[in-house]
């Protein structure tokens, strides 16, 4: 049996597995399920812990990255996501404090020239990781989502690596929003002279968060359509009023126009200003805070295997991310960097990476002499901490699930409920935000103890975009060279392959650029190993991830025309998708000119 036979036979048990299978709301009949038999409770509840059973299906002949594909494409997580759920994820689920606050550090690093270019730098390069992301994701909407795909079009290996480096990067992060929480509550603790502990604040979000996925991916698709919509409409109405600020409809300061780009004269008291605080370095070490405010975007692709329709939808909610990124990003910084001059002292003040008082957007109230508005923000800031931890617990037990259907963690992380929850993996990191209590330490304990597990995460999201991309790429060629064309793909790619190899490559740049300031951070005297792996440990522990699976499994390279490009697909009749495809472009170049301009970028 030769691989292309054994692709197809990998498809048509798929398809075998959707047709046949009881429906779901009855009887999941899939990977990691509970399975109702006419044994006791107690017996089916043991059953379920056992490993993944594939008996059901005919795998004969099929390597472990078919299985794996296999697995994860039956994967009984519940499919709850509605349209208005998936669109408000996609245009304000990653906005947060790399956003509202970060920026300002951004800002006083680079200065409101380094912020646009750095920004839109990445903006570009998510366009293209997100569209190469909404092609894979709208074909094969399987469980773990980029974590599987890294395993089936590029190595197993890799596919190992990216999955547990995507885990933990969520995992960590959970303790340390919750502690961001209850930070955000201390602004005006200090206002009105009041002293709670925060580890009060800690326990309140955390059962917040806790019984939010508790209700399944319902609870979190309603919880990020609330916060996304607070923070969406607080850019919004941040960019309204930045509009009037610059063009001088503000109390005190009149027309500011372009004033902060400009450097003033030597003995200007106060702020002087200027288009770059420190030159191309200054750009450069711009490049790892911008990406870190898009984190979360990719969390779109991760939904896919739980939305009711990802046909119809994700290529909508793909499209989404570039009005995200030039509306809630671009013009929103612009404005920032026409409002705050990056020596703004009050940038640099904060005393932490939520603390309001050093945001940028709360600066440029602040200065306007507008009261109440700070206040406002910092509501927004506190609901853009909780909408990232409500993320954390959904990255991690997704992609934990994905990853033991596929054999690449424990298998009891593979348990998904009747409910279609990945109950263990939820369990597990909201266990560990209890972690968050260690705010009862020493302020020097919290920050080395902190400061070391981001450094675990500080370049998760730029390899899994990164790896995206070559998935991608991988996948097109595989597709050019098993005789299969585009024409069956329900969404494709804006900029196509070469959308991706300019991704690749953008990625490929961040991570030299990072490499560099890692080595030789602006103001430091000399390099120092703490403050290297700090900002960049996150690469060795992806590369001894990678190795430790070589040596254990010794999977071979998988060559373009191994690859499975079938296995995982909803729709299983290409036949037949073709035509539905070609019905549908026909009555779309049948409507009215402003319809077809608004279903190509809405």
């Amino acid at each position: 049996m030769n691989d292309i036979e054994k692709n197809q036979d990998a498809a048509s048990v798929a398809s075998y597995s959707k047709q046949d299978a009881p429906a779901y709301d009855d009887e999941p009949s899939a990977i990691g399920s509970v399975h109702e038999h006419k044994a006791g409770k107690w017996q089916n509840f043991k059953d379920s812990f056992k490993p993944a059973d594939l008996s059901q299906y005919d795998t004969t002949g099929m390597t472990e990255v078919e299985k794996a594909a296999l697995a994860t494409a039956n994967s009984p997580l519940s499919r709850g996501l509605k349209p208005r759920h998936l669109q408000m994820i996609a245009i304000g689920g990653s906005i947060g404090t790399g956003l509202f606050v970060g920026s300002g550090t951004s800002l006083a690093t680079g200065g409101p020239a380094a912020l646009l270019i750095a920004y839109g730098i990445i903006g570009v390069m998510l366009f293209c990781t997100v569209h190469a992301l909404g092609e894979l994701a709208c074909t094969f909407p399987v469980a773990g989502s980029f974590a599987t795909y890294s395993t089936r079009f590029i190595h197993p290996a890799w596919g190992f690596a990216m999955g547990w480096n995507y885990t933990m990067s969520w995992f960590v992060v959970l303790p340390l929003e919750l502690v961001a929480a209850s930070i955000t509550v201390n602004f005006w603790q200090d206002m009105n002279h009041t002293d709670i502990n925060n580890a009060a604040w800690i326990a309140i979000f955390w059962a917040l968060i806790v019984c939010i996925n508790l209700f399944g991916v319902k609870g979190y698709g309603e919880a990020e359509f609330v916060f996304s919509l607070t923070k969406v409409v607080a850019i919004l109405g941040f960019c309204i009023l930045g509009i009037v600020l610059v063009a001088g409809g503000g109390p005190h300061q009149g027309y500011i126009g372009g004033k902060w780009w400009h450097r003033l004269p030597e003995g200007t008291v106060g702020p002087r200003g200027g288009a770059f605080a420190h030159a191309f370095k200054g750009v450069c070490a711009t490049f790892v805070s911008a990406a870190f405010a898009f984190t979360g975007t990719e969390l779109v692709g991760l939904a896919a295997a739980e939305t009711e329709n990802p046909r119809k939808m994700l290529p909508s909610a793909t499209k989404q991310v570039f009005w995200r990124i030039l509306i809630f990003y671009i013009v929103s910084l612009t404005l920032v960097g026409l409002l705050v001059p990056f020596d703004e002292p009050h940038l640099l003040k904060g005393s932490s990476s939520v603390d309001a008082t050093a945001s940028p957007f709360v600066i440029a109230i602040r200065n306007a002499g507008i009261s109440g508005l700070p206040s406002v923000m910092n509501v927004v800031i506190m609901i853009a901490v909780l909408s990232v931890g409500n993320s954390a617990v959904y990255g991690f037990s997704r992609t934990i699930a994905g990853l033991a259907a596929m054999g690449h963690a424990p298998k009891w992380f593979a348990y998904i409920d009747r409910q279609g929850r990945p109950i263990v993996g939820i369990l597990v990191v909201s266990f560990w935000g209890l972690f968050a209590f260690i705010c009862a330490a020493p302020v020097a304990t919290q920050n080395a103890v902190f400061g070391w597990l981001m450094a675990l995460s500080g370049l998760a999201s730029i390899f899994t975009w990164g790896s995206i991309n070559l998935c991608h790429i991988r996948f097109r060629l595989a597709l050019k060279k098993q005789g299969r064309t585009t024409r069956e793909l329900v969404f494709t790619a804006a900029l196509g392959i070469w959308g991706s190899v300019l991704g690749l490559t953008l990625n490929c740049l961040v991570l030299i650029a990072q490499f560099w300031i890692a080595l030789f951070p602006i103001g430091a005297p000399k390099p120092t190993a703490e403050a290297f792996f700090n900002a960049y440990l996150a690469a060795p522990v992806v590369l001894f991830f990678a190795l430790v699976w070589l040596v254990w499994k010794r999977d071979p390279w998988l060559s373009i025309d191994q690859l499975d490009i079938d296995t995982g697909r909803r729709d299983t009749d290409l036949v037949k998708l073709e035509a539905e495809l070609e019905q549908e472009r026909y009555e779309l170049s049948q409507r009215k000119w402003f319809y077809r301009v608004y279903k190509a970028w809405c």
